[in-house]
């Protein structure tokens, strides 16, 4: 799927957590829903760092390129160093490593883990880097039009705002994990699962997408999982634009009421 697919599915996947979490008696804060939306849409472009010429390239200029050719070239290694003789040569790394859900684990632990065991500017680094992702995924056209700097004005200034209020009494630092030194140790968490549902979209399109590497299916190693292939569609095409992200609008909406106890 495009980046604002992605993104949009990556909110509506947090709201819809929310309105679970409501379901079984624990309400998530409105700064834990906020938040964990805009880091899941963020978070579900991040796959794409594997691709130079994804959203995720173009959000901080030159560091974001550079760092998009990296990932290529680790992913094609490890991609080289563990397929079997049933997955095709390829040339590239895109839909390989980043694309599976070790890397969305290890990605969320690693969050997890900067998050509660740096300071205060490890967190803002955090929010600052999703919340430019979901402006340039759910805001693209203004993103796309708008110059850089704007853009990643709006996310510091966004990302010191919101921080503040997580930090007050009750508005959810400590939400779910409450022990002392455990604040913010759930950032990790919409940052998995907006991989995970970065991965499932792209498992509907017509590449499939290889979730479960390494394990072997098929005799292969990089099975790209997904649907019968009548049912998976191309990247971009109207089923992705006139169909699903008017559903995931409508998803997000409801999980998002659910979610506030409003439904």
């Amino acid at each position: 799927m495009m980046g604002p697919a992605h993104s949009l599915s990556g909110a509506a996947a947090w709201l819809g957590v929310g309105a679970a979490a409501a379901g079984f008696g624990h309400p998530m804060p409105w700064p834990v829903l906020v938040v964990g939306a805009l880091i899941c849409a963020g978070a579900a472009l991040a796959p794409d760092l594997d691709h130079k010429s994804a959203t995720i390239s173009r959000a901080f200029g030159p560091i974001s390129r550079i760092l998009c050719e990296i990932i290529d070239k680790l992913s094609y290694a490890v991609y080289k160093a563990t397929r079997t003789k049933a997955d095709p040569r390829r040339s590239g790394g895109h839909r390989t490593l980043t694309h599976t859900a070790v890397w969305a684990v290890l990605i969320g632990a690693g969050t997890s883990a900067l998050a509660t065991t740096g300071d205060r500017w490890a967190v803002l680094g955090i929010l600052f880097v999703h919340l430019v992702l979901a402006v340039e995924g759910l805001l693209w056209r203004m993103a796309r039009t708008s110059s850089d700097v704007l853009v990643w004005l709006l996310g510091a200034t966004s990302a010191w705002i919101l921080a503040g209020v997580l930090d007050r009494p009750g508005g959810g630092s400590d939400w779910l994990f409450t022990g002392d030194g455990q604040e913010y140790l759930w950032l990790g968490l919409p940052i998995v699962l907006g991989a995970l549902v970065h991965d499932i979209g792209d498992a509907l399109t017509v590449s499939g997408c290889p979730i479960l590497w390494p394990l072997p299916i098929g005799r292969k190693r990089w099975y790209p999982l997904g649907p019968p292939k009548g049912m998976r569609f191309r990247a971009g095409s109207r089923v992705e634009t006139k169909v699903l992200m008017p559903a995931f609008l409508v998803l997000g909406g409801v999980g998002g009421l659910g979610a506030l106890e409003l439904l």
